[in-house]
């Protein structure tokens, strides 16, 4: 059956790399992805069971990985070849469909007891990603025992990985609960304050994820509810979509400190830097969510963070050179927002992340967010759509197995809400 593999091949690494430099996604073609020919992955031990991918999402991490773009960091918590896709929607053999909880902790990897992260059900913070009974791997589709989403072949999970889908919520929206969840971590561990002004700039999968899940959680009263929600999003249909979802105001990118500092009353110390409406501010959001990861993105967000609030960091990032002077001199808190666990909410309760993400999900009916899908043997214009997904007007997209599948075990597929090139 196929699927697609990455190897470690450092010529062709370099090559994606290069071809990256004309636009994410690029590189596809040229790089260490390809579809082969492979086997079911082997069952590590008991408690887990096969998995058969229905709607797969090509998620931002994945890209930094294909374009050649990912940290050296990671090289050491994950195996090669592995099979990506760790944004899963599949169903079991009884037909039962699940959406995987990708992080491979301590009970995935048969280590007992487990690491205090886990003990706590923070599991993103895991301890033992290296170690166990499975090769490294931070998640599912970065771990050459398990498989991945991208795959005919399915893929093997622990039964502490899975939730079940509602018969409610339809392929789309249940691929889009793991990138809901990383954004309602996100929002759950920012210590939000009822009257603060938060800023999110970026607004693709992640950004308009954490607008929802921040809206979504706040009218109930399970986290506080702040007195603005500015979004910078670079394309007018994120713009749109992040007013939709409860924006106070969605606004270029260039123009979201702006747009805090006349929210905070705060006062421009410097004057602007090239292609930016204001310059440094003395005050500003208490907090800000940087959705995007890169040099500039986290440079922009220490200029319009007031001072002793916080940074955090949403959008994976790699090795950036960024000026740390304004975190010390205004003594900002700056910190990484990584995968799901257990939240603690407002009035003292616990509950685990997905739980949260899937409610997320059905109050907004995030499975519009899908925006188009295509069969694994077209991943060149998958990936290439998915580096250019805001250019092009699209937010998520995903690969589809779901065909494939039903002709193989005689079941017939739902109805899709998603777009299909």
């Amino acid at each position: 059956m196929k699927a697609l593999v990455f190897e470690r091949n450092l010529p062709r690494f370099a090559a994606s790399r290069l071809a990256s430099t004309f636009g994410s996604g690029r590189g596809a073609a040229i790089g260490p992805l390809r579809l082969a020919e492979t086997d079911p992955p082997a069952l590590p031990g008991p408690g887990w069971t096969r998995v058969i991918p229905r709607l797969s999402g090509i998620c931002g991490s994945d890209l930094a990985t294909l374009d050649g773009r990912s940290s050296r960091y990671f090289e050491h918590i994950v195996s090669f070849p592995f099979v990506p896709g760790h944004e899963v929607v599949g169903e079991l053999e009884s037909g039962e469909r699940v959406v995987l909880e990708p992080v491979l902790g301590c009970v995935a990897r048969g280590i007992d007891p487990p690491c205090p992260a886990c003990g706590r059900g923070m599991l993103g913070d895991c301890e033992r990603i290296a170690f166990g009974h499975l090769a490294p791997g931070l998640q599912t589709g970065y771990c050459a025992d398990t498989g991945g989403g991208w795959s005919h072949a399915g893929l093997v999970a622990h039964e502490s990985q899975l939730h079940a889908v509602p018969d409610a919520c339809s392929d789309e929206d249940a691929v889009m609960v793991e990138p809901v969840a990383c954004a309602t971590h996100a929002v759950c561990d920012a210590n939000l304050e009822d009257t603060g002004t938060v800023a999110v700039l970026g607004a693709g999968t992640l950004g308009l994820s954490l607008v929802a899940a921040l809206r979504a959680l706040s009218s109930s009263g399970r986290i506080a509810t702040p007195g603005a929600l500015l979004v910078g999003a670079r394309y007018p249909h994120q713009r749109r979509l992040a007013t939709d979802l409860g924006a106070t105001a969605a606004l270029a990118p260039d123009q979201l400190t702006r747009a805090v500092r006349r929210r905070s009353g705060s006062l421009s110390v410097a004057d602007p830097r090239p292609g930016r409406a204001t310059g440094p501010l003395s005050g500003g959001a208490d907090v800000v969510f940087d959705c995007v990861g890169s040099a500039g993105s986290i440079a922009q967000c220490l200029e319009m963070v007031r001072p002793r609030g916080r940074v955090v960091l949403v959008g994976m990032p790699g090795r950036v050179q960024v000026d740390l002077a304004p975190l010390w001199q205004r003594e900002i808190r700056l910190a990484g927002a990584y995968a799901y666990g257990t939240e603690t909410l407002r009035a003292g309760e616990r509950v685990r992340t997905f739980d949260l993400a899937f409610e997320v999900v059905a109050a907004h009916g995030l499975g519009r967010l899908v925006s188009a899908t295509y069969p694994i043997d077209r991943f060149e214009e998958a990936v290439q759509h998915a580096g250019a997904a805001g250019r092009r007007g699209a937010v998520k997209v995903a690969f589809d197995l779901r065909r494939a599948n039903e002709r193989r075990t005689g079941r017939a597929s739902r109805p899709t809400t998603g777009g299909t090139p």
